[in-house]
């Protein structure tokens, strides 16, 4: 059981930790990132706004009595940047890395809290 709660901190600490430092960079207008997202479609103006959003998703999925809200914001996330990714053509790697850090989401959940591995047990 302790073995289980740390592993799942730590997975969760690992995407929140990557999630965070992506929402940072769009805030702050990295130019490299916003020329990145301008290059896929979005306004330069636009950039910050999605940072914030995802920042906000992410300290909701750090707080455990927010965590499972913030996985289901952060799940809309990836998923929009996996939608923009395929729609802009780009390789595999790029299409497939959200949908990782989505389910490494989850599975972080998953390993420390009980009440999400109950939404999966049968009935």
């Amino acid at each position: 059981m302790r073995n289980r709660m740390w592993t799942g901190r730590v997975v969760s600490a690992l995407v929140a930790l990557f999630l965070g430092f992506d929402g940072v960079t769009k805030v702050m207008r990295v130019t490299p990132v916003v020329e990145a997202n301008v290059r896929l479609g979005y306004p330069a103006d636009a950039v910050p706004i999605i940072g914030a959003i995802l920042l906000v998703a992410t300290a909701l999925y750090v707080v455990p009595r927010t965590a499972v809200l913030g996985a289901v914001l952060l799940t809309g996330c990836l998923g929009g940047a996996t939608a923009t990714h395929v729609r802009a053509g780009d390789p595999t790697f790029a299409i497939v890395f959200p949908v990782v850090m989505g389910a490494l989401a989850w599975a972080g959940l998953y390993v420390r809290r009980d009440e999400v591995r109950a939404a999966f047990r049968p009935q």
